[in-house]
């Protein structure tokens, strides 16, 4: 029923492609208007609008250095830098 579109950037003038899968979204939500950004515009767009994050420094629990975290760490939670965060998502996922 659908098919890709490609469509211009209002704002960075580029192409991007309307997927059929998106133009479906698009319609089950009851939009009328395709998008005017590309994908890159609009989190751009979006990240301006909600302003810069409040980063806290830390002290990683396995390997002690700094880390910086988006939140607010608590005193009964370790809290890690971002390699050992990675490193036990790795090893949990095997």
């Amino acid at each position: 029923m659908f098919e890709d579109k490609t469509l211009v950037c209002k704002d960075c003038g580029e192409e991007f492609v309307f997927t059929a899968r998106e133009q479906e979204f698009y319609e089950s939500k009851g939009f009328a208007n395709e998008p005017q950004r590309c994908k890159a515009c609009r989190d751009k767009r979006k990240n301006a609008a909600r302003g810069p994050r409040e980063m806290f420094e830390t002290t990683c629990s396995a390997c002690g250095a700094v880390a910086k975290v988006p939140f607010q760490p608590r005193e009964d939670r370790p809290v890690y830098c971002s390699e050992c965060f990675a490193k036990m998502k790795e090893n949990s996922a095997e």
